[in-house]
């Protein structure tokens, strides 16, 4: 059995209890990074074998994965923060639980985009989740298509890029497109700033950015 356990996004208060319970009965977790994963897991005293599963080794462990578990292995699947499958690795372990015919069994819990979205004060009665835009190839045709989407649409960004990703939303988007930029959630220094692209811009363009960043831009009017 495979399950897919959601973790903190910040707070370590943040995770269910019911997904303590099953971190602690399963035979092996599997961690995008063992150390940040090690963190949560010494907080509540857990103690079990831990494997990396991340974004480098996928292709190769995940048919391997699958027949530990058709030998009678319990596995958890804990990525960084969130839930595991949203921008992180899961796909392909779980394709190849279910041409298995393994049960797999995906805990609800935290994921970033959720509460930005509601804090940001644009409609989310229909919404697009985009993830990480495209680095460079295809990054100039998704955003050409994005100019005309009428949901409200969600990003996740780096600190990095967080600057450069603004000015060109509000080049393809416009520079009057409300938007709200999301960091830190759950953490000490949590910040939601809302306003337009051009004054997101300006204002991001003048500080030192940390943190995961989420983007949430209203759709086209």
């Amino acid at each position: 059995m495979l399950y897919l356990v959601p973790s903190p996004i910040g707070n370590l208060g943040d995770i269910t209890i019911r997904a303590i319970e099953v971190l602690k009965q399963v035979d092996l977790i599997l961690a995008e990074d063992t150390r940040t994963s090690a963190v949560l897991l010494n907080h509540y005293q857990i103690r079990k074998p831990l494997s990396p599963y991340h974004q480098h080794n996928e292709h190769r462990v995940a048919e391997h994965l699958a027949e530990q578990m058709l030998g009678g292995k319990k596995v958890a699947l804990l990525t960084d923060a969130g839930t595991p499958g949203i921008s992180d690795p899961a796909y392909l372990v779980v394709k190849a639980c279910i041409e298995k015919n393994i049960t797999v069994e995906c805990l609800p819990g935290a994921t970033a985009f959720v509460p930005a979205l509601v804090n940001s004060g644009l409609p989310m009665d229909r919404f697009c989740f985009e993830g990480f835009l495209p680095i460079k190839k295809g990054r100039h045709t998704r955003l050409l298509q994005l100019a005309e989407e009428e949901r409200t649409i969600i990003f996740y960004e780096s600190p990095m890029r967080l600057v450069k990703t603004l000015a060109q939303l509000r080049e393809y988007f416009s520079p009057l497109r409300r938007a709200a930029v999301s960091r830190e959630l759950t953490k000490k220094f949590e910040e939601n700033k809302r306003g337009t692209l051009q004054e997101l811009h300006d204002y991001f363009n003048k500080k030192p950015v940390k943190g995961e960043i989420v983007i949430v831009v209203a759709g086209k009017n």
